[in-house]
This record gives C-alpha cells, structure tokens and sequence, in this order.
C-alpha cells in the first residue's frame, strides 16, 4: 500500500472524494513555492502534484508553460525540486505528492539515479506525459519495481481498443483528462466527463481523478460527482503568477478542496 492507496482508502471510509492540487515547482522562487507546498494539506489538499519545471511542456497551456518558465529563470533544477520535497517530508509523512514532467530531465539525469533519489525524497508517483504504453520499459516499469505509482493519463480520444493498452501498467490511480488539447484550454463538462469515467472504471478497480478546465469550487465539486476526484492547477497557477499572498492562495485553494469534498 502506498501513501495514495492509503488516501483513496481513507477517503472512501469517510464517504468523500479527492481533491488534488498542481503546484509548479520552484514557482516564483524556491521559498515561496514550498511555503504554498507546505500550506496545502491544511488548505484540504489530499493529494498534491508538484510539477518538475521542463523547457518544452507539450501539454502545458500559457498559464502553467509561464510557471516553469519562471521557475527555470529562478533557477529551479530537479536537484533543487527533490530538495523541495524532501523539506517538505520533515513536516508531513502522509500527503501523497505525485510529480508531473517530461521524460527528458529524467533520462537526463539516469533512471536509476532518478528512481532512488526520488523515492528517498519521498515521491510517490509518477506522472510522464510524454512517455506513452509502448515504452513502460523505459520509466514505467523501473518506477513501479522502485515503488513508485506510475499513474497514466486517459484522454476523450482513448477509445475501448486502446483503453486496455493505456491502463496495463497504471497504479495509484488513472488520470482522465477533460477536455482535448492543453491545459486551462478550455472548461470540464460534468455531462460529457460522467460517461467516459464510467466507461474506465469498467475497466479497472483504480480511482478515476479528472484534471484540466476545473477553476471554481462549483466545477471542482461538479467533476467530483462524476468521478473519483478532482484535479485543479492552472487556476492556482495562474494566482500565484500574480503575485497573490500566500494566504489568499490557499484560501482560494481551501475552496476547491471543499467543493471537491462537498461531492
């Protein structure tokens, strides 16, 4: 049992769904994003994904490409994002942090390398976009022998031939994302998102999350009435883009988890 496993066990007990919340790491600068990381188990975030700044995000929209961007012009490295987590975990053992990126600072840097820093950094999973079914090998594999979830995206276009192939390897839980295209593109729609998270869950016993186009307390808790949970990051993103306080930021945060929570 992982720490997500453990989450999603909970949250059943309790009769609640998940709120997850995306942070870019090192976003504006190293001090203020772990302030924000520390603060949202507190804001109601049950699991967080801590985003590994990358050059080239082919998924990310504006709001979360200029989050990286400023993260890297900080300075922020994946030695300085696993420092990030490793201050956080002398503060809290149990919130699930799963890390989303790209392929390339992994390979980089050495799987192996990778794998064991990050599981004694205290990652629990991993989200790789760019990295599909056909190269589990590559990262997939090797994270899940390490003891990382490997958690995979599902898409509108992800129809039934090739939903099988997508969830093989997938633990922790699946990630299906709303709408097509990048992210904070455009908005989820409860009525479309129900369905296709219906059709996955015949398919496998793991949690259904839903991300992109979730900004409001409204959305988050619509989304969450058709799935397992939801997943909001540029609408956070974007406030801490403007240079919002760090109270503001996570009262904006405590709303989302608590129409999340109110499903």
């Amino acid at each position: 049992m992982s720490r997500i496993d453990d989450t999603f066990a909970r949250l059943r007990a309790q009769g609640k769904k998940a709120f997850v919340a995306y942070i870019m790491g090192g976003d504006p600068d190293v001090e203020t994003s772990l302030a924000i990381m520390q603060g949202l188990p507190g804001a109601g975030v049950d699991i967080i994904e801590l985003g590994m700044p990358f050059t080239d995000p082919m998924a990310d929209g504006p709001t979360i490409q200029a989050a990286g961007q400023r993260a890297l012009e900080g300075g922020m490295t994946t030695d300085k994002v696993l420092a990030m987590v490793r201050t956080f975990r002398e503060g809290d053992t149990t919130t699930p942090i799963v890390m989303m990126g790209y392929y390339n600072p992994i390979y980089s840097r050495g799987v192996d390398r990778f794998l064991k820093e990050a599981t004694e950094a205290g990652i629990d999973g991993l989200i790789i976009v760019d990295l599909p079914p056909e190269e589990d090998d590559e990262l997939c594999i090797p994270a899940q022998r390490a003891g990382l979830n490997f958690i995979r995206l599902a898409t509108p276009t992800t129809d039934d031939r090739r939903l099988p192939k997508v969830l093989q390897n997938t633990s922790g839980f699946v990630y299906y994302v709303s709408i097509t295209g990048i992210t904070g593109a455009a908005t989820a729609q409860a009525a479309d998102v129900g369905p296709e998270v219906a059709r996955i869950k015949r398919s496998t016993d793991l949690p259904v999350i839903v991300g992109f186009g979730i900004a409001t307390p409204e959305a988050a808790k619509a989304i969450a009435e058709v799935a397992d949970g939801s997943v909001v990051g540029s609408a956070i993103v974007k406030s801490i883009g403007e240079g919002k306080p760090l109270a503001a930021v996570l009262a904006q945060v405590a709303a989302l988890a608590a129409g999340a929570h109110s499903a």
